[in-house]
């Protein structure tokens, strides 16, 4: 059965991709032939270098939840499916980083890691992004940094990671290369990481805060499916979109919830939703966003000019004959919607692949290794491995995979 699928979905992805690419309908049945002989002896069969390539650009097409489609073609592809350390993956990743970061000109770039085998096992990232700031929960239940990395934030420390217990500090990289194996941590070299401080052009007081981003979202833990055969690692970027950092991350009750800060930066009053200071310290803060990645000359896009491009995205699928798929409650953005043509839109909700999606974070799986001694005390008191923590993680897990969603272009998880 499992065999089946498999040469279901690699016939479907060799006909449209050979299609696309310009290569003939012989090549493509020649192709097929291969494919069904290689699958029956061993079980699977390997992309070519040109295969993985476009199978990972046709997912970002795909992408229903993403805004920035528009730049599908451009996506660089780094082909990594060689390494099988974990020491080799960290430098794979470190120079993701620096390409996609290109001094401010962010280049959307995937690299792709080894293919999970037939039991479903293959090399994991455990962090949700390749940058990302950690979050250290106290006693009380608040968290000093960014509540959403709580829980690895808590786990790096438990494998030997040491954090400076800051509201920015940048977590360590985690990685997996096989099951069998411990997880490893990297601290990011400081020339991978750019970091952008938000200023705001006419309210000093705005700019006095301190708040900061990274200039690049590159989503870690989400899979890549092309063919029937699975990617476990492929962490891909694009750019943000401002509302990202400003309107969910540093904006959200659950992140950083520096919306009430704004306003008293601002000297508004906040004894009353009535004077709606809620959304003009949302705006103001979106300002400072966009600005302050400007001044930094790091690329950016805003919201409207996003939704601008969604509709060039439209426009080009049309002639192309394609129907335009996406999940309207995640095109829209999260701020003044109603002002963007794509809020007035609807769109098919239908999945294709090849695609982008979801697994259980890496330290939820159950196949994770067992010797809880390896790990520290601290995880033990946890229970044991991270993996053993699935049962009652289960329901935040579920819940994430609703609430969250994954842009290519804009890291629209939303992070």
């Amino acid at each position: 059965m499992i065999e089946t699928q498999l040469l279901e979905e690699a016939r479907a992805f060799i006909r449209q991709s050979y299609d696309e690419m310009g290569l003939s309908e012989e090549e493509a049945v020649l192709r097929i032939a291969e494919i069904e002989r290689e699958t029956r002896a061993c079980g699977t069969y390997t992309h070519t270098a040109e295969e993985l390539a476009y199978g990972a650009k046709l997912a970002w097409r795909n992408s229903n939840r993403c805004i920035g489609r528009l730049f599908w073609e451009s996506l660089v592809v780094r082909d990594a499916r060689h390494l099988t350390e974990e020491d080799a993956m960290a430098e794979a990743c470190f120079a993701h980083l620096r390409q996609a970061t290109g001094e401010g000109a962010i280049r959307p770039v995937i690299t792709v890691f080894a293919p999970a085998d037939r039991a479903g096992g293959g090399p994991r990232i455990w962090n949700h992004q390749l940058i990302r700031y950690a979050g250290y929960a106290s006693e009380d239940g608040t968290v000093r940094g960014d509540p959403a990395s709580a829980e690895l934030t808590r786990i790096c420390t438990a494998i030997g990671w040491e954090g400076q217990g800051g509201h920015f500090d940048v977590l360590p990289l985690v990685l997996q290369a096989a099951p069998d194996r411990h997880p490893r941590w990297y601290t990011l070299p400081a020339d991978a990481v750019l970091e952008v401080p938000l200023v705001h052009p006419e309210i000093p007081a705005i700019s006095e805060l301190g708040l900061r981003w990274y200039a690049v979202p590159i989503i870690a833990d989400m899979r890549l499916e092309i063919g029937g055969i699975v990617y476990p690692a492929a962490p891909f970027n694009g750019w943000y979109m401002g509302t990202e950092i400003g309107a969910r991350n540093l904006a959200d009750r659950q992140r950083y919830d520096k919306l009430p800060e704004i306003a008293r930066a601002m000297g508004l009053r906040t004894d009353s939703e009535t004077t709606l200071w809620r959304d003009r310290a949302l705006v103001e803060l979106n300002v400072a966003v966009l600005h302050g990645f400007r001044e930094a000359g790091v690329t950016i896009v805003d919201h409207h000019t996003a939704a601008r491009q969604f509709a060039h995205f439209e426009a080009r699928e049309q002639r192309s004959g394609r129907e335009v798929t996406g999940r309207w409650s995640w095109l829209v953005p999260p701020l003044s919607p109603a002002t963007t043509d794509v809020f007035h839109r609807s769109y098919p909700d239908i999945e294709r692949r090849p695609a982008f999606t979801y697994q259980a974070p890496a330290y939820a799986r159950a196949d994770c290794p067992g010797e809880a001694q390896s790990i520290s005390d601290t995880v033990e008191r946890q229970g044991g491995c991270p993996a053993s923590g699935q049962a009652e993680r289960s329901e935040g897990f579920e819940r994430a995979l609703e609430e969250e969603a994954f842009c290519p272009a804009t890291g629209k998880r939303l992070d």
